[in-house]
C-alpha cells in the first residue's frame, strides 16, 4: 500500500525547529518508518541535497498536495498527521469540511467516524467533478506552480531595475504592488502612470518657434520704460550687477555705515582696518598729552604697562606660530626671543612683554645695559621678570650667535637721543641687523632717523603715530584709555578694536 503514494507531492511540518519541506514522495519505509522526498525545498527555498529522509517522530504535521495520475491530477488536499501508522501504511482518515482533501491521523484516535481508506489514484482518476478556476490552480504540480512563480518574480525583478519607456511595449501597463498599502494610492498612480503610451504624440515640441514669438528686448524695454516714469526700479532689470556680501555681513542695512568714526584735531597721516574703519594718526605731542590726562584719570603707568605687555605677547605668539608651534607635541622646539630693552619707559614695556613670553613657555633672552640709576618702573618689572625663567644680559657677548626666532626692539626713545651715541646701543644695532631674525617694535618713534633697526612689525598704542615705511607694517593695540579720555584732549574716539584688542592698520 505504501507504494501507492509514490511520486505524490506533500507538505512536511516539522516544527520550529526543522521548519517547513515540500517534495515528492521517493520512499516509504514502514519498517523503520521514515519517509524520503526528492528534489525537497525547504521553507521555500530549494535544497542543495537531492533526497531528504524524515522520522515519523519529527513530524508534526503532513499533507498532501497531489496524486499523481496517468491523465489528469487529483484535487488537492490538506492533511494533518501525527504519526505515520504501525502496520502496513495504516493511514485512517474522514473526509474534511471542504471534501477536497483527507486528515490523516493515526489509529486510535479520538474521531467518532469509522475508518476509512484514502482514495487511490484509480478513485481520483475515476472521480468527474466541474473544477472551479480556483480549484484548477490547486490542481496544477506544486512544482510548477513553484518555478512559475520564482520565474514570475526574476522577471519582474528585472524589469523592475531596467525598466524604461524605451523598451516596453506600448500595450504593457506598468507593474503595480498589490496589497492594503498600496490601494489608496490605486487611483492617483492611474491618473499617472495610466495612460496608454500610444496617446503620445509623434511630433516634438518646437521650442525655437515658441521662443521666437517672445520678444525679450521689447519686454524689457517697456519694464525699463515704466520705471523710468514712476521712478521705481525692478529687481530683475538685465545687466544689473548683484552685490556679493561676505559670510558675515549684514544684509539687511538699518542705516547708513560711517567708516569715518575718529577725529583728531590734525591728522597727518591716516590708516583704515580690515572692516574699512578710518583710523588718524596723531602727533607725538597729542599721544603724550592723551596719555597723561588717562594717567591722571586713573590710568597709571603700572596699568599701562601692564595692558601693553599683554597685548605685545599676544601679538608675539602669534607671529610665532600660535598653536601650530606651541603645544605639548613640540616641547622640545621651544621658540626663542631676545628681548632688547633700553633704560627708559619704552624699555619697561619691553620688560613687560618678556615676562609674558616666558610664562607661556618661550626662552626669553634679555637685553638690558647696566645703569647705576634706574626708573622705578624697569626696577619694578625687572624683579618679576626675575622670578620667570628667562634670562637676562647685559653685554652683546651674552646675546645668542645663531638666529632667534623673534627679535623684540624695545631700544629706542621718543626723548632722550643722545642713546644713539652710546657703544653699547651701537653693538647691540650691530648684532640686531646680523641676526636675521625678524624684528617687532613696541611703540617706535616718529623719525626714522631714529631707528636704528629696521622693523617687519611695529605696535602702536592707543593712536598710531604717522610712522615712516623703516616701521614696517603697522599693528594697534587698546590699552584701555576711556572715550570721554579721548574727548578731554579733543578727540572724537569710537573704538575700532571690535572683538580684538589688537588690529591691523593698512596705509591710505
Amino acid at each position: 500500500m505504501a507504494a501507492n503514494w509514490l511520486g505524490s507531492i506533500v507538505s512536511i511540518n516539522c516544527g520550529d525547529s526543522l521548519g517547513v519541506y515540500q517534495g515528492r514522495v521517493s520512499a516509504v519505509d514502514q519498517v523503520s518508518q521514515t519517509i524520503s522526498l526528492t528534489r525537497p525545498f525547504h521553507n521555500g527555498v530549494k535544497c542543495l541535497v537531492p533526497e531528504v529522509t524524515f522520522r515519523a517522530g519529527d513530524i508534526t504535521e503532513l499533507k498532501i498536495l497531489e496524486i499523481p495520475g496517468p491523465g489528469e491530477n487529483g484535487p488537492c488536499g490538506d492533511f494533518q498527521q501525527n504519526d505515520l501508522g504501525t502496520a502496513s501504511v495504516g493511514f485512517q482518515g474522514s473526509t474534511s469540511q471542504n471534501g477536497t482533501g483527507k486528515l490523516l491521523k493515526k489509529p486510535g484516535s479520538s474521531s467518532s467516524s469509522a475508518p476509512q481508506n484514502i482514495p487511490r489514484r484509480t478513485d481520483a482518476r475515476s472521480q468527474d467533478v466541474a473544477i472551479s478556476p480556483q480549484q484548477h490552480q490547486c490542481s496544477k504540480s506544486y512544482m510548477d506552480r513553484h518555478m512559475e512563480s520564482l520565474s514570475q518574480s526574476k522577471v519582474f525583478r528585472r524589469r523592475h531595475n531596467s525598466w524604461s519607456s524605451s523598451s516596453r511595449h506600448p500595450n504593457q501597463a506598468t507593474p503595480k504592488k498589490s496589497g492594503v498599502k498600496n490601494g489608496p494610492m490605486k487611483n492617483k498612480d492611474d491618473e499617472c502612470f495610466g495612460d496608454d503610451i500610444e496617446e503620445i504624440p509623434d511630433t516634438d515640441f518646437d521650442f525655437e518657434g515658441n521662443l521666437a514669438l517672445f520678444d525679450k528686448a521689447a519686454v524689457f524695454e517697456e519694464i525699463e520704460t515704466y520705471e523710468r516714469k514712476s521712478g521705481t526700479r525692478s529687481r530683475g532689470t538685465p545687466n544689473e550687477k548683484s552685490a556679493r556680501y561676505r559670510h558675515d555681513e549684514n544684509i539687511l542695512e538699518s542705516e547708513p555705515i560711517v567708516y569715518r568714526r575718529i577725529t583728531v584735531p590734525q591728522a597727518s597721516k591716516e590708516f583704515c582696518t580690515d572692516s574699512g574703519l578710518v583710523v588718524p594718526s596723531v602727533s607725538y605731542e597729542l599721544h603724550k598729552k592723551l596719555l597723561s590726562v588717562a594717567e591722571r584719570h586713573g590710568l597709571t603707568l603700572e596699568r599701562r604697562l601692564e595692558m601693553t605687555g599683554v597685548c605685545a605677547s599676544q601679538m608675539a605668539l602669534s607671529l610665532l606660530g600660535g598653536p601650530n608651534r606651541l603645544n605639548p607635541k613640540n616641547i622640545h622646539q621651544r621658540p626663542t626671543v631676545a628681548l632688547l630693552c633700553g633704560p627708559h619707559v619704552k624699555g619697561a614695556q619691553g620688560i613687560s612683554c618678556g615676562r609674558h613670553l616666558s610664562n607661556h613657555d618661550v626662552q626669553v633672552i634679555l637685553f638690558l645695559p647696566n645703569f647705576v640709576k634706574m626708573l622705578e618702573s624697569i626696577t619694578n618689572e625687572l624683579t618679576l621678570f626675575g622670578k620667570t625663567q628667562g634670562q637676562q644680559v647685559s653685554s652683546v657677548k651674552d646675546l645668542p650667535g645663531t638666529p632667534v626666532d623673534l627679535v623684540i626692539n624695545c631700544l629706542d626713545c621718543h626723548e632722550n637721543a643722545f642713546l644713539r651715541d652710546q657703544p653699547w646701543y651701537k653693538a647691540v644695532v650691530d648684532w640686531a641687523n646680523q641676526n636675521r631674525a625678524p624684528v617687532l617694535s613696541i611703540d617706535p618713534p616718529v623719525s626714522e632717523a631714529e631707528q636704528g633697526i629696521d622693523a617687519k612689525w611695529s605696535l602702536a598704542l592707543g593712536l598710531p603715530l604717522p610712522l615712516g615705511e623703516r616701521a614696517g607694517r603697522v599693528y594697534l593695540c587698546d590699552i584701555g584709555i576711556p572715550q570721554e579720555v579721548f574727548q578731554e584732549v579733543g578727540i572724537n574716539y569710537h573704538s575700532p578694536f571690535g572683538c580684538k584688542f589688537v588690529i591691523p592698520l593698512h596705509s591710505t
